[in-house]
């Protein structure tokens, strides 16, 4: 939508799209600008746009099933973020910030390899996604989602 809305203000452009891991090779690829959470390109001008943070999310129905931040009877939806997303927060590191301890809670559950899929099954009922609140403003907003507990972990 907000591509669309740039497009048809400037005209058209050469735009090239892409989702790539960290890290990314900047000598070898022509890149004019690229989005990422944190400072992991110190090398290069960053200027920062936008802070975000995850949360938990999920299904409306599923959130009358909690009454607290203690998530650790619902099934849970892990991103597996890869090697290279290693510095994304993990279940564990929110029941920790939520001074819950889940035991093997925060290992068990369903997994995703992105965060779209994740929310995917967050929407479908399936369990809780740790989620970007940015990535997960519109399924908030339309009330496909609803967060499931206050606690929140800042992006770096």
């Amino acid at each position: 939508e907000r591509l669309a809305r740039f497009v048809e203000s400037h005209g058209a452009a050469d735009i090239s799209l892409r989702g790539d891991d960290d890290p990314v090779p900047f000598d070898h690829e022509l890149i004019d600008i690229r989005l990422s959470y944190g400072p992991h390109y110190r090398e290069h001008p960053t200027q920062e746009i936008v802070r975000d943070a995850v949360y938990p999310v999920c299904a409306p129905t599923l959130a009358r099933a909690t009454v607290s931040d203690d998530l650790a009877g619902l099934p849970l939806i892990h991103t597996d973020w890869g090697p290279t997303g290693a510095s994304f927060p993990s279940w564990r590191n929110w029941f920790a910030a939520a001074g819950n301890e889940p035991g093997r809670a925060a290992q068990r559950g369903l997994s995703a390899n992105s965060s779209r899929a994740a929310l995917d099954l967050a929407i479908s009922g399936l369990g809780v996604a740790l989620a970007q609140g940015i990535y997960c403003a519109r399924a908030l907003e339309d009330g496909k989602l609803v967060r499931a507990a206050a606690q929140s972990l800042e992006l770096r």
